[in-house]
């Protein structure tokens, strides 16, 4: 530990994100990626950024991809920030609507990047349990708070929460602001963008990473009133004006104006994960109702962390995570046909021995 640290850099526990193997060759069902490739033309609107013009700065205000965004979610431009990736943007929502006096709620079971940005920033959270099926109760969030945090699906079970409990959680508590973490919606759930008129205190949160195939190129959005927008403004221009450069605007606008590839690769994903959950309850496997582009699976029989040392030395990457509660469970990644066949047939040379 350098003694050049600050006290608050001392005592925050960083995200750990999965793991980014360096050798070729591996089947890699364990960082919720995309198994197809981006959309043509983000590809080809990509390639002609690559111009002279970058040697100038790209537009501090993403007039075109927040126009984009408006168009596709039909919503006013003036209700859309656009980030470096959801984390950006999660980020600056916890420096611009959490405050040190109050706390910050969310489940127990969730992402883990939200206790780092609680941490980071100094707000106080408290976690909300959910039960045995890894659901929150009605009165989840009852009891006061500065605000409310809820990845839906929620990751890493997949579930996802109903836009009538959404609304009902929104509409008993307006006193603060209540972010929702739609990063894998597309794969299964329903969006709430449509509640954002109705509620002023809601942000929608998305990204390009999952749906877009473009988690290489970090972007997000987030969706809500504009006093909302203009305070996630206001704390990104207080440290970068220029949090997305001229390719990423380029690449994301095309990505989100080609529905057509969207709605191709995104069908592929979800037959692909059904198929797959049918394959795993039939070797015994208990899996969760998973609305995202991954599967959280456990056997009563094979210790998850043990399955997941013995797929790796098969060369399969899935997610573990050593922690209470979900310990016994392997987060999977959907990938291609091809690649949900190998782990199969890794898992059922496993099961055999």
């Amino acid at each position: 530990m350098s003694i050049y640290w600050n006290e608050r850099i001392r005592n925050v526990e960083p995200y750990v994100p999965g793991e980014q193997p360096k050798e070729e060759g591996l089947i890699k069902l364990n960082t919720n990626e995309n198994p197809y490739p981006p959309s043509p033309r983000a590809l080809e609107a990509m390639r002609a950024a690559l111009s002279g013009d970058m040697r100038l700065y790209p537009d501090p205000d993403a007039e075109r991809l927040r126009g984009a965004v408006a168009a596709y979610y039909g919503v006013d431009p003036a209700e859309v920030f656009v980030g470096n990736g959801s984390d950006e943007v999660l980020a600056l929502a916890f420096l611009a609507f959490f405050d040190r006096d109050k706390p910050v709620r969310f489940p127990d079971v969730t992402y883990s990047f939200y206790p780092v940005y609680a941490n980071m920033f100094g707000v106080p959270y408290q976690l909300v349990e959910l039960d045995s099926e890894f659901r929150l109760a009605a009165d989840s969030f009852d009891g006061g708070q500065g605000g409310i945090v809820l990845a839906n699906p929620n990751a890493p079970t997949g579930i996802c929460v109903g836009l009538e409990q959404i609304d009902a959680w929104l509409a008993k508590h307006r006193d603060a602001v209540f972010v929702l973490d739609e990063a894998y919606v597309d794969f299964g759930g329903e969006t709430a963008v449509p509640l954002v008129r109705k509620h002023p205190h809601l942000l929608v949160v998305q990204t390009l990473s999952k749906s877009r195939s473009l988690a290489g190129l970090r972007v997000g959005f987030a969706i809500g009133h504009r006093d909302l927008i203009e305070g996630l403004n206001r704390a990104k221009h207080s440290f970068n004006s220029y949090t997305l450069d001229r390719v990423a605007l380029a690449g994301a606008e095309a990505a989100l104006n080609d529905r057509d590839y969207f709605e191709q690769t995104r069908s592929r994903v979800i037959a692909t994960r059904e198929r797959t959950a049918a394959e795993l309850r039939a070797r015994g496997f208990r899996l969760t109702d998973s609305k995202a582009n991954f599967l959280f699976a456990s056997h009563p029989e094979y210790e998850a962390d043990k399955l997941f040392r013995q797929l790796r030395e098969k060369r399969v990457l899935v997610r573990y995570f050593a922690k209470p509660k979900i310990d016994g469970y392997l987060r999977i990644s959907v990938g291609t046909d091809d690649q949900m066949d190998a782990f199969l047939a890794a898992l059922d040379d496993i099961m055999r021995r």
